[in-house]
């Protein structure tokens, strides 16, 4: 009951506030970041720069990270509560709501849409810039729509979703851990020279981590998009015919449900690093996507994300008491 009622102070939390900074303590993935770059640095002197090589370190770094984040976090929960059940709680509540994004993926995406309505296309740029992974700088308005909505759905299941799922299952050091394989992914799951052998555990790693989580995820959306008055049908038919178009088996799920849902084509075509690749385009180009297609994602977003959250908690308190 204390684990339940820490993820419900944890979604309430960010909810109302965003994720939060607390002065002289790093947040999370910060300290995950620093962990990694340390590691990989460490590992690639200890195994040779060859292909084979780079595999292992790779594979050495997915197992450590996880692995290590579960049994800190987890000793920390255990260990304070065992002092006294209040601190216990305290870090339960704390990593949960840390290792949620809902509030600041709508407060960004927002501010991406405020600067294409005030005809800001350099400002719009540059705050999408901050939540997608790909070269934004030469992306048209429409270009920076589609950036911005494709972001807020993905972002909804391994920002929101997949944390929610491992917090459910696990308490605060299980999702901690799935924000290590997430962060991880995010940081050397590239397939450039460098990381293409290097990454290759770590990404495969976050495929798994997020299978059952990114289709779940889509669901919701698929039920935010009837609750938020967008074409539910729409959604359900683009997710079934689209959801398998990336080359994650995961990328896909809830922008194909997004796309469905607001009639319009997502994807396509898109600048890494300087590098175009030439994806699939995912959803039926119903009509040109506008700056409001980003308020639109957002509700689903929020919708999405309570309803999750809803159904999570209740399945939880029922089974768990």
């Amino acid at each position: 009951m204390t684990v339940t009622l820490a993820i419900l102070c944890g979604c309430a939390l960010d909810a109302l506030l965003g994720d939060p900074v607390i002065p002289h303590f790093p947040h999370p993935v910060v300290v995950m970041g620093r962990v990694i770059t340390r590691l990989e640095k460490v590992l690639r002197r200890r195994f040779p720069a060859t292909p084979r090589g780079e595999l292992a370190a790779g594979g050495c770094l997915a197992a450590l990270l996880p692995v290590g984040t579960l049994a800190v976090t987890g000793l920390i929960c255990w260990g304070s509560a065992a002092v006294h059940p209040a601190i216990g709680f305290v870090f339960q509540v704390l990593w949960c709501w840390q290792a949620l994004a809902m509030r600041d993926l709508g407060h960004e995406s927002r501010g991406v849409y405020d600067a294409l309505s005030s005809g800001d296309l350099t400002a719009a740029r540059s705050a999408v810039g901050r939540i997608v992974g790909r070269d934004t700088d030469a992306l048209t308005a429409q270009g920076v729509v589609k950036a911005a909505v494709e972001t807020v759905a993905e972002n909804f299941s391994d920002g929101v979703f997949a944390p929610l799922f491992y917090m459910l299952l696990g308490g605060a050091p299980l999702a901690m851990a799935y924000k290590a394989v997430n962060t991880m992914d995010s940081m050397v799951g590239y397939k450039n020279a460098r990381y293409l052998h290097f990454g290759h555990a770590a990404a495969k790693l976050d495929d798994v981590a997020n299978f059952i989580p990114a289709r779940l995820a889509a669901l919701f959306w698929i039920g935010a998009a009837g609750l938020t008055g967008q074409n539910m049908a729409g959604a359900w038919r683009i997710w079934r015919r689209d959801r398998r178009k990336h080359a994650s088996p995961n990328a896909a799920q809830c922008e194909a449900a997004c796309a469905g849902a607001l009639g319009v084509q997502l994807a396509g075509p898109a600048s890494y690093f300087g590098e175009r690749y030439d994806k699939p385009t995912i959803g039926d180009d119903m009509r040109p996507v506008e700056p409001e297609d980003i308020l639109r994602a957002n509700k689903m977003l929020y919708a999405a994300s309570f309803l999750a959250a809803a159904v999570g908690l209740l399945l939880r308190f029922f089974v768990v008491r």
